[in-house]
């Protein structure tokens, strides 16, 4: 079988501490999840990073990784020999495994198994795993249900790593923001030896939505306003994430005026504020009639906008 460097996949060094392997994992392991990772090869780096934190999370795997590793330094490295070979007493006391000589991660967790089924009182509590989902801006505004489908790795009877899918139903709690993580305990990895599973962090994005700019519990909306609007002010009604509003434009408004809605953020504990940003937008000029009034407006206004540039 061929030899594999789970610490050179997590980046890490071989007297790593647990703490610093784990720190090591979650970080790559948020940056390739295939639900987040824009990386064409997020996949493949999912499934390795899974692999390697599987050993070396685990206390039992990466004392008999380690004791592989040193072995197969005494052969000489990678590659020697034409690939890793196992010291003769590897396989002595343990159950085969039933997999390709050629799997290292399979044939490292079996080996590891049967000294685990030969003590039944072995346990550990599942790990934590991550990823993200995407929400709806107004679903932040008044809480809402998603379901998601999840794949997770396990073993399988011949202790071969699996992945399977598992729909989970979220809650999306009112007030949530952008990189909040939601906990949902015990739907993480399964643990072993009947030990609990992990918890499952879910990080929120927001969909991208052209209308809105979320800045923590701020938010900024475009709003379009007619000319008139604009030049002699008035009331108007505002389609916002927590419904409709009624505001008043102050007169000579121009694009790119701020209107505060106080509280009319994200509604956190401390809740954000709405900023509506005026956009100014000119009918367009289609049919004779319409030309006509943009041409009475040049004559009677006398308007340049480009004084103040010296035009």
């Amino acid at each position: 079988m061929d030899y594999k460097d789970y610490y050179k996949e997590l980046g890490v060094d071989k007297s790593a501490s647990e703490a610093d392997i784990k720190k090591a994992y979650r970080k790559l392991v948020r940056k390739y999840h295939p639900d987040v990772s824009k990386e064409t090869d997020a996949d493949q780096r999912t499934k390795a990073l899974n692999e390697a934190y599987g050993v070396l999370g685990d206390a039992e795997k990466r004392a008999a990784y380690d004791d592989l590793g040193r072995q197969q330094s005494a052969q000489g490295g990678p590659g020697a020999g034409g690939g890793f070979r196992p010291p003769p007493d590897w396989g002595a006391g343990f159950e085969s495994s039933g997999v390709d000589d050629n799997d290292f991660f399979a044939d490292l967790f079996a080996h590891v198994g049967g000294r685990r089924r030969a003590n039944s009182n072995f346990q550990m509590q599942g790990e934590d795993s991550h990823a993200a989902i995407s929400i709806a801006l107004r679903d932040s505004y008044h809480g809402a249900t998603r379901t998601i489908v999840m794949r997770v790795p396990e073993a399988d009877a011949q202790g071969r790593v699996v992945t399977r899918e598992r729909t989970l139903e979220v809650t999306i709690p009112k007030g949530v923001t952008e990189g909040q993580q939601l906990r949902m305990k015990g739907q993480g990895n399964p643990g072993s030896g009947g030990a609990p599973a992990g918890d499952l962090y879910l990080e929120i994005r927001f969909e991208q939505d052209p209308r809105y700019r979320v800045e923590g519990r701020d938010v900024f909306e475009t709003v379009p306003v007619t000319p008139w609007e604009a030049a002699l002010g008035g009331a108007i009604d505002v389609p916002t994430p927590s419904g409709t509003v009624s505001v008043t434009v102050p007169p000579e408004s121009q694009t790119g005026r701020k209107l505060r809605l106080k509280g009319r953020g994200i509604p956190a504990s401390e809740p954000g504020d709405l900023y509506l940003l005026l956009e100014v937008v000119l009918p367009p000029a289609r049919d004779d009639k319409a030309r006509a009034l943009y041409q009475t407006m040049a004559r009677e206004m006398a308007f340049n906008p480009r004084q103040k540039l010296g035009a």
